[in-house]
């Protein structure tokens, strides 16, 4: 009974995640599109969606440090609850465009997603064990993952027109906010965890340091309990596995900002794709979307059964691979300036847009491998600590989506792959190397504790 309910919490986190993230991703992908079109009609207006973005990841950065304080006064419901309202609030600011307006929505929506994704990592811990964390983590990222598919297949049939004008992106943002809406009120019926956390272990204050422990609940000392939340958020980013693990989560950031703003841009803006070319942004996010629940499904729902054999580290090693295929196709199928604006250009092929979506299956795959594997790992390496783990997980995760998001602009397609194909090796080495030498100090520990298994 009590699985029954702790996977009851998970469906419902995931559902509720699933409909923002709908809008959300959505919105994202067609950011860059949709202010161009709002640029050609109206001069005075000057927004540019990768400086938007930049901004929403630069503030989620800075907020992901203090987040973990917010939860451990509030518990990781409001804090989800509050962050899903902030994304409202930005996907409501594209009814009005202005420039002040959506660089103001873009600090607020940085501050809700610092909130919405700590507080998912808590809850799911919290819901967790050791056994099922996998397999719940698989859950999540599956259905999560389906909000891939709504949203653009609503984008690919508004988009069939080469210009996108007035009416089509007010009834865009209309039905998006709404989607959005219905997934907070979704988000606010999550039950209360059965594993509910104290204060040393929810937001991660050591249980064997003596001088900072406090007994009982967060919420009774809350104020100490946002300062020792803090001070064991930077205390564990400075731990050895934490560090390394920092280059694999850096590599998510900037992988993130290519498959969902930039290749989706650069394929509605290459003319030799032809006409359709705009409605090819909402399919290539739907073939997206396909990768990331395949990899989800094969890589987390199953993740128990794999792990016995082989671990998250081969996972992590296919994703790697998968990965590089879609940067070599891409890599010749698109023209260099394509990220920028409309083009004659073309790359060393002609562009094919059959290439072109099968890029963005790979680009699904390969990032639901490394994310299942991320999820699975902090979830039960710093089980007592997950705000805080999860919470440092996105603040690299942020840095390296808002640094790109900030060279995106200037930054031929070219570099940009030449830039993920170093982070990724980077990365792939790191995470490989902490995942095993945590498999084999958790074997030593087995042995430790029963003598017996050496005979």
């Amino acid at each position: 009974m009590r699985l029954n309910r702790n996977f009851i919490n998970v469906m419902l986190l995931s559902w509720g995640f699933m409909l923002v993230f709908t809008a959300f991703h959505a919105m994202r992908n067609i950011e860059k599109t949709v202010l161009q079109s709002i640029k050609d009609e109206d001069h005075s207006f000057t927004g540019d969606a990768y400086t938007s973005l930049s901004i929403t990841y630069a503030v989620l950065a800075i907020c992901n440090w203090l987040a973990p304080s917010y939860i451990s006064i509030t518990g990781p419901r409001i804090a989800i609850l509050t962050g899903a309202c902030c994304y409202i609030l930005f996907l409501a600011s594209f009814l009005w465009p202005q420039d002040v307006l959506l660089y103001i929505a873009s600090c607020v929506l940085g501050l809700g997603a610092a909130l919405i994704w700590t507080g998912h990592g808590q809850y799911l811990t919290e819901n967790s064990n050791a056994e099922t964390m996998s397999r719940n983590a698989g859950v999540f990222w599956t259905v999560f993952q389906t909000s891939m598919f709504i949203g653009n297949l609503f984008v690919y049939f508004m988009f069939r027109k080469p210009k996108i004008d007035g009416s089509t992106r007010i009834i865009v943002s209309l039905v998006l906010t709404s989607l959005c809406i219905a997934g907070t009120c979704l988000l606010a019926t999550l039950g209360r965890s059965l594993q509910r956390r104290v204060l040393g272990e929810a937001v991660g204050v050591s249980s064997t340091d003596k001088k900072i422990q406090i007994p009982g609940p967060a919420r009774e000392r809350p104020l100490i309990a946002a300062w020792y939340a803090l001070i064991d958020a930077t205390r564990l980013f400075f731990t050895p596995k934490m560090l390394l693990l920092s280059l694999t989560f850096l590599y998510t950031g900037f992988v993130l900002t290519f498959y969902s703003s930039v290749y989706s841009s650069s394929i509605g803006f290459t003319k030799a794709i032809g006409e359709s070319r705009k409605s090819l942004i909402g399919l290539s996010g739907i073939f997206l979307g396909f990768g990331e629940v395949i990899g989800g499904a094969i890589f987390g729902i199953f993740a128990s059964k794999l792990a016995h054999n082989c671990g998250g580290w081969l996972v992590v090693v296919t994703g790697c691979g998968v990965h590089l295929f879609a940067f070599i196709s891409i890599f010749l199928n698109l023209p260099n300036d394509s990220p920028f604006s409309e083009t004659d250009k073309v790359g060393f092929i002609t562009p094919s847009p059959i290439l072109a979506m099968a890029g963005s299956l790979a680009l699904g795959f390969g990032d639901a491998c490394f994310n299942t594997q991320i999820y699975s790992l902090l979830g039960t390496l710093f089980a007592k600590q997950s705000a805080s783990a999860f919470a440092l997980f996105k603040c690299c995760h942020s840095v390296a989506a808002a640094i790109s998001f900030g060279y995106t602009s200037r930054v031929g397609l070219h570099i940009q792959l030449l830039i993920l194909t170093i982070t990724i090796v980077i990365g792939t080495v790191a995470f490989c190397y902490v995942e095993r030498i945590s498999r084999r100090e958790a074997d030593n520990n087995v042995t430790d504790t029963n003598p017996t298994l050496v005979k």
